[in-house]
């Protein structure tokens, strides 16, 4: 167990265990809120995992007893409602004489804000390596944006997980509305913003939300360590292949699916990994894969 060490953050750490990083929310205290350190520093651990010729698998994890209660709505809240102006002085026209800023203007600075934070869950979705979510306790509004820019998710019998964003006067803006659609299904996902209510790691499997319920946070964490390690094993130029094609399916026929696999395979199948599983075959022994 290592420490990718081109990393540093407040709020976030990283763990290697051989090809798996773990990236770990590491702000318990606050029940791993979602402040301005996360949104500037969740695009750079994406980075520097997805940039680490040595990690195969990345885990997403948490710190403390909750996974995340979402947006930190005291240290957020002003500036995604655009208060101040263009040039970020301060909102409301101070002692200093300055007129209040216009709404088209707060209006402008709040959906750069909001892009701003889209760009960082999108950093996970964008990764190229698989990015299993391994979730306990409250999963809540931006914990579930950002478990639904995972490939995988994992949960501890104790999760909860709400689209919360309706019960506080917005509109989910983060990648749940556009993402978990094809996770969960359109109805499923409308009962849930719509209400904002809570659901249990049990119904969360129901619905396909997650894969698989451990017993605890501790199991969670194994079973998600167990997984990236049966995904790690494999060749790396075909896992990350297969992410990426699954990717480029969206938004394509079936025929324009297949026309680029077969583009992308003709380009990998010469591949050092693909003679060495032929030879691990025939010799009747586990392939050691090295992604060249």
């Amino acid at each position: 167990m290592g420490e990718i060490t081109s990393f540093s953050s407040p709020v976030l750490s990283i763990e290697q265990h051989d090809a798996v990083a773990t990236v770990w929310l590491d702000r318990p205290e606050a029940r791993n809120a979602m402040g301005p350190e996360l949104w500037t520093d969740l695009p750079r651990a994406m980075h520097a995992v997805s940039e680490e010729t040595d990690v195969r698998v990345v885990v997403v994890a948490a710190r403390g007893p909750h996974f995340s209660v979402g947006l930190d709505l005291k240290a957020m809240g002003s500036v995604l409602s655009g208060d101040g102006d263009d040039d970020g002085r301060g909102g409301g026209g101070g002692g200093d004489g300055s007129p209040a800023p216009s709404m088209a203007a707060r209006a402008r600075k709040s959906r750069r804000e909001v892009l701003r934070l889209q760009a960082s869950i999108s950093a996970v979705a964008l990764c190229p390596k698989p990015v299993i979510a391994a979730v306990h306790g409250y999963c809540i509004g931006g914990g579930v944006d950002l478990i639904a820019a995972c490939d995988i998710r994992l949960a501890s019998a104790d999760a909860v997980f709400s689209v919360r964003e309706a019960k506080v006067a917005i509109v989910a803006d983060l990648g749940s509305l556009q993402r978990l659609p094809a996770i969960i299904g359109a109805g499923h996902l409308a009962e849930l913003a719509f209400t904002g209510k809570d659901i249990d790691a049990a119904r969360a499997r129901e619905i396909g939300l997650v894969n698989e319920v451990a017993a605890d946070a501790d199991a969670v964490h194994a079973a998600a360590a167990a997984l990236a390690g049966e995904i790690a094993a494999n060749s790396p130029i075909a896992v990350q292949g297969t992410k990426a094609v699954l990717a480029a399916n969206e938004g394509r026929t079936v025929a324009e699916g297949l026309d680029y696999v077969a583009t992308w395979n003709a380009g990998m199948l010469a591949s050092d990994d693909l003679v060495e599983a032929m030879m691990a075959f025939m010799e009747r022994r586990p392939p050691k894969f090295t992604g060249r």
